[in-house]
């Protein structure tokens, strides 16, 4: 089975698109949340990873944008999400804070954010998160905190000692790293020098592409 996992794509479609073109098919795509926010076109992107679950080869992560969008809607409070990158998301839409944008975001994108994504994915030599976690707790049993929110601050080896695979902590340079116990793969897609990155397991190969049209390929 081929996998391919992609890092943080934050509204970012021409590089998603590109990045799995350059990549090729697999079998499995994990992706590791935070779809939408800062990039161009959050919705084209949802657009794409809902056609890709429906067609079974995704496992779509939550990420702490895609958390902070659905809760500014149950809540109706929208300013910390806003100033995160909310508004370029309802940019894409057509809408603003001002209107009644919950109901110009279609009903699909609606149920993919709150009942498609996933906490955290296992698998037998790697496990995949948002942001972290703690390194004696079992997955189950992480706190909302680490798996979307809190920082890399350093590399950290699990308990189990599975690889973690992670996103959410935005690397310098645009290139993904690689520590014991540890691969962080943000490499900062919506940035004017960022990347995207789409890894494949275990061969440990990447690719990645940006939003100038640009592609490039290594090895960790």
């Amino acid at each position: 089975m081929r996998t391919l996992i992609l890092g943080d794509i934050h509204g970012c479609l021409g590089a998603l698109d590109l990045v799995l073109q350059s990549a090729g098919p697999a079998d499995r795509i994990i992706t590791l949340g935070d779809y939408v926010d800062r990039g161009p076109d959050s919705r084209g992107v949802l657009d794409r990873l809902i056609a890709l679950k429906e067609t079974g080869v995704l496992v779509a992560l939550r990420g702490n944008h895609d958390i902070m969008m659905v809760e500014s809607a149950n809540t109706k409070s929208t300013s910390q999400w806003l100033y995160h990158g909310g508004k370029e998301t309802l940019q894409s839409y057509f809408t603003t804070e001002k209107q009644d944008w919950p109901r110009a975001i279609p009903l699909a994108h609606w149920q993919f954010l709150s009942t498609s994504l996933v906490d955290y994915h296992e698998d037998g030599d790697f496990f995949c998160v948002h942001a972290r976690v703690e390194s004696g707790l079992d997955l189950a049993d992480q706190p909302e905190s680490a798996l979307f929110w809190e920082k890399l601050e350093e590399p950290l080896m699990h308990h189990s000692g599975k690889t973690m695979i992670c996103g959410h902590t935005k690397l310098d340079g645009g290139l993904p790293l690689r520590f014991p116990g540890t691969i962080a793969i943000d490499t900062g897609a919506y940035s004017l020098d960022g990347w995207l990155t789409a890894l494949e397991w275990p061969s440990l190969a990447y690719w990645q592409a940006n939003q100038l049209g640009e592609t490039r390929t290594g090895q960790l």
